[in-house]
C-alpha cells in the first residue's frame, strides 16, 4: 500500500511520517522504515523522517511525544522531531482545533525539510466513522467522500487497511503503541461513533459495514471530483468582477443543474472572503433567483452578503451600483424586471 501511495505521488525523496504514538501511526512507521533501510521505492531514492506533534491537551502529553519520538528513531527514521503547538479555541470546536495546528504543524515541518509528502496513518475504519458522522450531520457529497487517499502533499496509505491490522503490526515488530484515552471518550462524536454506534451497526447489520461505508467514500469521491470540475469551469465562466465584490448572471445561474447551481454560488462566497455555506443558507441564496419575496440580502458565513439586481437597476446606475454596502442594496421593483444577476460582497469592505 505505501509503495502504491509513494508511486503514485511520483516517487518523492524525502517523505515525513507524522506519528502520534497510536498503533496506526506506529504501524505506519514501522512499514516506512522499511524503505527508508533500503534507500529507494522501485529504484527511486528515497529518506524517511518524522514528526511527533504534541497538542499538550492531556497531562504527560510530553513524555508521551519524547517516548514516541524515541521510538521512530530506533526504527531508523531520521531526523525525528516533535513539535509542540498550542490549540486554540477558535469556535471551530476542540477535534477541528487541534487537527488544524496538527496540520500547521506538519506543513510547517516538511517545508523545513524539503519533504515532498506527509504520510497519514488513517485506516478503513477511520474512514468509515467519517461517512457516518457525514450522514448523522446531513452533510453533502464532499463531506460524505470522506478522507482522500492524497491531497496535496497528505498521503494516506492505510485507507484500504483495518484498525486491527495495525494493531498486528505493531505486535509483531514488538512496538508498545500508546492508546489515546479520548478515543474512547464519550464526550466526543468521533468516540461515540467508533465505540458503540459502528459496533452496533456490524452487530445488527451484519460483518462488512465498515467496508461498505469505505467503498460509499471511494464511489462518491469520483462524483464529487467531476460535480467540482464542472462547478470550477462553470463559475470561471460567468464570474464577473464588481468592485470589491462579484457578480453572478442570474438567467445562467437559473439555467444550470442544482448541484452545479448550488457549487457555483459556494464558490462565489468563498471568492469574496466567506467560508463553506450550510445547505440552508445555500437555499437561502438561491431562492433569490425566483424572484418571490425580499431581493436580499441573504447572510452568508464569514461575513459575506449576497442580494439581487435586476438589470433595470443595473442599467440605472452603473456606476454606483457596485459600491454601497450590501444592507444598502437597492429593492426591486413591483414590475417584472428583466434579467439581472446576483451580486456577492463583503459586509465589510477590506481596508486600503
Amino acid at each position: 500500500m505505501l509503495q502504491d501511495a509513494l508511486a503514485d505521488a511520483g516517487y518523492p525523496r524525502h517523505v515525513l511520517v507524522a506519528c502520534s504514538g497510536g498503533p496506526d501511526s506506529l504501524a505506519l512507521a514501522a512499514v516506512a522504515s522499511y524503505f527508508a533501510r533500503r534507500g529507494h521505492v522501485n529504484a527511486h531514492p528515497v529518506t524517511v523522517g518524522a514528526v511527533v506533534v504534541d497538542h499538550q491537551l492531556q497531562d504527560g502529553s510530553a513524555d508521551i511525544a519524547a517516548r514516541t519520538a524515541q521510538a521512530l528513531e530506533e526504527l531508523g527514521l531520521a531526523p525525528v522531531e516533535v513539535r509542540t503547538v498550542t490549540v486554540a479555541g477558535t469556535g471551530m470546536g476542540p477535534e477541528a482545533a487541534a487537527r488544524e495546528a496538527r496540520h500547521a504543524a506538519l506543513e510547517a515541518a516538511a517545508a523545513e525539510q524539503g519533504a515532498e509528502a506527509i504520510l497519514l496513518g488513517h485506516t478503513l475504519d477511520d474512514q468509515a466513522e467519517q461517512v457516518l458522522l457525514g450522514l448523522a450531520r446531513g452533510s453533502g457529497t464532499r463531506s460524505l467522500a470522506g478522507m482522500r487517499p492524497a491531497r496535496g502533499r497528505l498521503l494516506r496509505p492505510f485507507l484500504g487497511l483495518r484498525r486491527a491490522d495495525t494493531e498486528e503490526i505493531c505486535s509483531v515488530e514488538e512496538l508498545n503503541p500508546w492508546h489515546d484515552p479520548t478515543n474512547t471518550d464519550p464526550a466526543f462524536a468521533r468516540s461515540r461513533t467508533r465505540v458503540e454506534v459502528l459496533p452496533h451497526l456490524e452487530d445488527k447489520l451484519g460483518p462488512g459495514v465498515a467496508e461498505s461505508l469505505a467503498r460509499t467514500a471511494a464511489i462518491l469521491q469520483l462524483d464529487a471530483d467531476y460535480l467540482e470540475d464542472v462547478a470550477e469551469s462553470t463559475y470561471a465562466s460567468l464570474v464577473e468582477q464588481d468592485g470589491d465584490g462579484l457578480g453572478l448572471p442570474e438567467e445562467a445561474l437559473r439555467a444550470l443543474a442544482p448541484a452545479i447551481r448550488f457549487r457555483v454560488i459556494a464558490k462565489a462566497a468563498a471568492d469574496v472572503g466567506g467560508q463553506q455555506p450550510s445547505y440552508q443558507r445555500l437555499l437561502a441564496a438561491e431562492a433569490l433567483l425566483r424572484r418571490q419575496g425580499s431581493a436580499g440580502p441573504v447572510e452568508l458565513p464569514g461575513g459575506v452578503s449576497v442580494y439581487r439586481l435586476s438589470l433595470a437597476q443595473l442599467e440605472e446606475s452603473k456606476d454606483d451600483a457596485g459600491t454601497g454596502a450590501a444592507g444598502d442594496a437597492p429593492s426591486v421593483p413591483r414590475e417584472r424586471a428583466r434579467c439581472g444577476k446576483l451580486v456577492f460582497r463583503p459586509q465589510k469592505p477590506p481596508a486600503k
